[in-house]
């Protein structure tokens, strides 16, 4: 009987030995992995002609770049709303109501969504996408009277004239904060802001500068 089991246990030993390893086995590690979380939803009803009037008004008004940033603006804002419906439906001592709905209601204060006064959250659910937009750094650059028109703006952030307090900021969807509205400037290296000259005022600079030697010259041939 023992014989027999250890004759068992080796045939099954060599059967083993001869298996292909199993790669499904071993876990791959994968340093790259991030978990991407969904930034903007798209309209149900794709065609739906008041919408898309609205949309290529908004678009046209604030010189976004696509549709895909208004949805975005439009996915923060529903996010926001639900967890202000979600918080009016506990009671007013609730302590999750009241910790949270303070901390909702300071960041709309921080970023000018909602005035001081407006400290309640039934505001919340008055904001429009327009009160959002309103606050990127591609708006307040135009109405600063820094850039000629709204796609100015964007071209002048995209090309790194504009900075907030000391931070060069290069995204015109920035949202600006009312402490660092005031703080929104040309760069520092921009020729806008008293930087090296761009590269067509060095061109001209040169060849006026050429023109006035080569006259001096002339003169002094007439003499």
């Amino acid at each position: 009987m023992e014989r027999m089991d250890r004759e068992t246990t080796t045939r099954v030993d060599l059967i083993n030995s001869q298996k292909p390893p199993n790669h499904h086995t071993t876990m791959v590690h994968v340093s790259f992995y991030r978990n991407y979380g969904k930034t903007f939803k798209k309209p149900r009803r794709p065609y739906e002609k008041e919408r898309l009037d609205a949309e290529l008004k908004l678009v046209g008004e604030y010189g976004l770049r696509c549709k895909r940033e208004l949805w975005r603006v439009q996915y923060a804002l529903s996010r926001i709303r639900n967890a202000a419906r979600m918080l009016l439906t506990l009671e007013e001592k609730d302590p999750r109501r009241i910790f949270e709905g303070e901390a909702l209601m300071r960041r709309m204060n921080r970023y000018g969504l909602l005035d001081e006064s407006q400290n309640k959250l039934d505001y919340v659910l008055a904001l429009t996408v327009e009160n959002f937009l309103e606050r990127r750094l591609q708006t307040l650059v135009f109405k600063t009277g820094m850039a000629k028109s709204i796609h100015h703006a964007r071209v002048l952030i995209k090309q790194r004239h504009i900075r907030v307090g000391r931070q060069v900021v290069n995204v015109p969807s920035f949202m600006v904060r009312v402490d660092s509205q005031k703080h929104i400037d040309f760069s520092l290296t921009s020729p806008f802001g008293g930087g090296r000259p761009g590269r067509v005022k060095r061109k001209n600079q040169k060849a006026a500068a050429k023109k006035a030697s080569g006259g001096d010259a002339d003169e002094d041939d007439e003499e």
